[in-house]
């Protein structure tokens, strides 16, 4: 009885409790957790969240770690999960502000500035601190990285920890779960949405997901103007990025792959990729649409999807291959992060792309040994970019920056630092020969261990005041200013993305679960369609809501703490 009562409540003549004591605890915390949130309630689950709730209970009854052991779990966890959050985002992060994905990154930083000027002005009407209210709004958007950027900038700026921003946040964030999914929900009502209709027009590519995608067209060549020209004569004339993979003569009508010197002639049909936006102009240019089963054409013509695994091919460009003229094989897009690109000549390869090449049978096999396709490749760690990185986040996280206004320099922490080198490494590493590709299991596995360690240490924190904060200090208060922060910026930023940039309702919904970094959201809107907007939507403005969302609770903690 004495051993089980040491491990729980820790040894009293060793540091902290003793390690057996220490691991147990945080082990317990999160596998209680982790089970606790494969519950679901009308398909609703708070998911590792309940992490978070089972170390309160476990604080609560004094059953906890060391304090400095404490500190140093819950900010090594929380740089665990940003990095890995930054490598999974920055190769699509620059990319995402580009023609269509730039609209939709507005409309998310809308709803962020509505978010945090009604956690001020409850702040300034209520009453309540600024620690308080800044774990409220982390809760009521669901931004765990919030959090944590509020409790290091409070504990930088005040030399200690503030339990009240994890109160804040535990009470808020059930509701910022379930509030999120209901506001969107009503948007539906609010603006009379045609479901079949906005699915329609989804599937096809329209609104503001023209620039984020690409599809395959087949045409037949009516421009009379372009008969007898060659393809790299005839692509400056139209100046759209687009690649031509297959082309089927008038005469013998077998069809055959393209080059640079392929020649056109009036009704020869042809197959081009391109983004949606572009497709209109390029069909008008060449002719009429067609369909063609390219597959049953020409049997010997085969299209495969071929993973990128040799570290040499990291930054290179699809010109600098040469697979055509090597291979006599094309390159016709590349998937990079679930993203479809235009395989343009100055397109530069990373680690982990996947290309669609189309070519015969022996000319995409000889292809494929150049490019790799082996998993097992990949699945090998490049634990230098990591350590390297996180390194270099804690440099810049730890450097001071003056801001008109704020007393104290604002500090990017150990949220932000590491989150910022963690995009720039990922979208820039390649250029410079350095593999920062993870699988995405092993991303996954580094975040979730992350999230978990940190989860568990801020409920164990707050564990021990929580109850008396929520029944005598009027805490369940806390759940209404919650709400509030949670639903109102998601309507405001519904109605005037629908109304302002005239926005599908899949593609919005998909925007607003990204604005505020709510997974569950998006599994909801993903289950009303078939389409992918919903994910599309999310994965173009999450990158910068969760920059913005790590930033602003800094500052709100610096400006008025």
């Amino acid at each position: 009885m004495e051993l089980l009562r040491n491990l729980f409540e820790g040894y009293p003549n060793l540091w902290g409790g003793g390690v057996a004591h220490s691991v147990l605890i945080l082990s317990l915390v999160i596998a209680f957790g982790i089970m606790l949130g494969k519950l679901k309630v009308a398909g609703i689950s708070l998911g590792v969240t309940w992490i978070l709730f089972v170390g309160i209970v476990f604080g609560h009854f004094n059953l906890n770690l060391d304090e400095h052991l404490l500190h140093f779990l819950k900010e090594f966890g929380l740089i665990l999960f940003v990095y890995s959050i930054g490598l999974q985002v920055g190769p699509g992060f620059f990319s995402a502000f580009k023609k269509g994905g730039l609209t939709l990154n507005v409309l998310a930083m809308l709803v962020i500035f509505i978010s945090v000027l009604i956690t001020i002005i409850l702040h300034l009407v209520t009453g309540i601190p600024i620690t308080t209210m800044v774990g409220i709004l982390s809760g009521a958007v669901t931004n765990t990285p919030g959090l944590g950027a509020a409790q290091q900038a409070n504990s930088d700026f005040n030399g200690v920890d503030a339990p009240e921003i994890a109160l804040g946040y535990a009470v808020a964030y059930p509701l910022g779960v379930i509030g999120c999914i209901l506001a969107l929900l009503a948007l539906k009502y609010l603006l009379h949405i045609n479901t079949k209709q906005e699915e329609n027009e989804a599937e096809r590519g329209l609104g503001h997901l023209q620039e984020l995608t690409v599809r395959p067209i087949s045409v037949e060549i009516r421009n009379e103007a372009i008969d007898g020209k060659m393809i790299k004569d005839v692509k400056p004339l139209l100046n759209r990025a687009f690649v031509i993979s297959r082309i089927r003569h008038k005469e013998s009508m077998e069809s055959e792959l393209v080059n640079a010197d392929t020649v056109l002639h009036v009704e020869d049909q042809i197959l081009f990729i391109a983004n949606p936006i572009d497709v209109e102009a390029i069909i008008a240019f060449f002719g009429k649409k067609i369909a063609v089963e390219w597959e049953q054409v020409d049997k010997n013509l085969i299209s495969r999807r071929i993973l990128i695994t040799k570290p040499e091919l990291n930054g290179k460009s699809l010109l600098q291959l040469r697979i055509r003229n090597n291979f006599g094989a094309s390159i016709t897009r590349v998937n990079r992060s679930g993203v479809d690109l235009v395989a343009t000549p100055h397109l530069q390869l990373q680690m982990g792309d996947r290309v669609t090449i189309v070519g015969s049978e022996l000319a995409v096999s000889h292809a494929e040994k150049v490019l790799g396709n082996s998993l097992k490749r990949l699945n090998h760690p490049n634990l230098i970019p990591i350590f390297l990185g996180i390194a270099l986040g804690c440099i810049l996280g730890s450097l001071p920056f003056a801001f008109p206004g704020i007393p104290q320099p604002v500090k990017l922490g150990l949220a932000g630092g590491p989150l910022i080198v963690s995009i720039l490494i990922s979208r820039f590493g390649p250029q410079y020969k350095l593999i920062t590709y993870t699988t995405m299991s092993a991303n996954l596995m580094i975040r979730e261990i992350g999230i978990s360690l940190f989860l568990a240490c801020v409920g164990l924190g707050a564990g021990n005041g929580f109850v008396d904060t929520i029944i005598y200090e009027g805490g369940y208060i806390w759940i209404a200013y919650g709400a509030v922060i949670t639903v109102v910026p998601i309507l405001l930023g519904g109605l005037i993305g629908r109304y302002a940039w005239k926005l599908n309702y899949y593609t919005l919904i998909g925007v607003l679960s990204g604005t505020n970094t709510n997974p569950p959201a998006l599994a909801y809107s993903s289950e009303l369609t078939s389409c992918d907007a919903p994910a599309v939507g999310y994965a173009t403005v999450y990158p910068l809501a969760m920059f913005l969302r790590v930033l602003t609770a800094q500052l709100l903690i610096l400006a008025l703490a």
